[in-house]
């Protein structure tokens, strides 16, 4: 059973060994590389056979070098992948040039020998407008009304304003009764009083001086 699996896989890959030549025969031994130029920095080519034109079915094998116009940068080996967007014979690489001008070229080595080679320009891609750091913009907000600011007071005029609401109100001060006047008025008579007899007294004293001095002289 295994010598049988092991023929039929011999006899099958003779037989594709003996179709080969005959379909590159077909489309002939060269394949036409164009480097059609860059999309969003991905170089984009179209592989043809060159003997009929018809786009490669099979899987290519090819390498992608790009060199700085001023010869300072290379980036490179990269591979081709199908472009979907040129299909069938469009392809493209998944690596990305940056800004600057390239001279890029393209060795294809299977399914045949090819070669293509242009100067890619890939320019600086300025941002959207209205947007600025990567972040939209929609416009400075309306300015808020702000509430006013009270008026500023003083530690002394608030404590003056909480002394003055705590004292009670002055009461206006008595006006004199007529108790207090007659006082007044009997305290004035009296002092009057022994003020007279007082001089009345000094007055007898006198006379009874004079009346002695009399009589002793007589």
């Amino acid at each position: 059973m295994r010598i049988r699996i092991a023929l039929s896989a011999a006899v099958t890959a003779l037989g594709l060994l003996f179709l080969l030549p005959s379909v590159a025969h077909a489309h002939g031994d060269t394949l036409k590389v164009v480097v059609t130029g860059q999309r969003a920095g991905h170089v984009t080519t179209e592989i043809t056979w060159e003997n009929d034109g018809d786009a490669v079915d099979e899987a290519v094998s090819a390498t992608v070098n790009a060199v700085s116009v001023d010869g300072t940068r290379t980036l490179g080996p990269w591979v081709l992948v199908r472009d979907p967007a040129a299909a069938p014979a469009g392809w493209t690489t998944a690596e990305v040039l940056p800004p600057g001008s390239w001279k890029v070229s393209v060795d294809v080595g299977f399914p045949a020998l090819g070669h293509g080679e242009l100067e890619v320009g890939v320019p600086v891609v300025d941002p959207a407008p209205g947007t600025a750091g990567g972040t939209g913009t929609t416009g400075a907000p309306a300015p808020v009304a702000s509430a006013p600011a009270p008026a500023p007071t003083t530690a002394s005029g608030a404590q003056s304003a909480s002394a003055q609401s705590a004292m009670p109100p002055s009461s206006p001060a008595p006006a004199p009764t007529a108790s207090s006047a007659a006082e007044g008025d009997a305290v004035w008579w009296t002092t009057a009083g022994v003020a007279v007899t007082a001089l009345a007294g000094a007055g007898v004293g006198l006379l009874l001086r004079r009346r002695r001095l009399r009589r002793r002289l007589g």
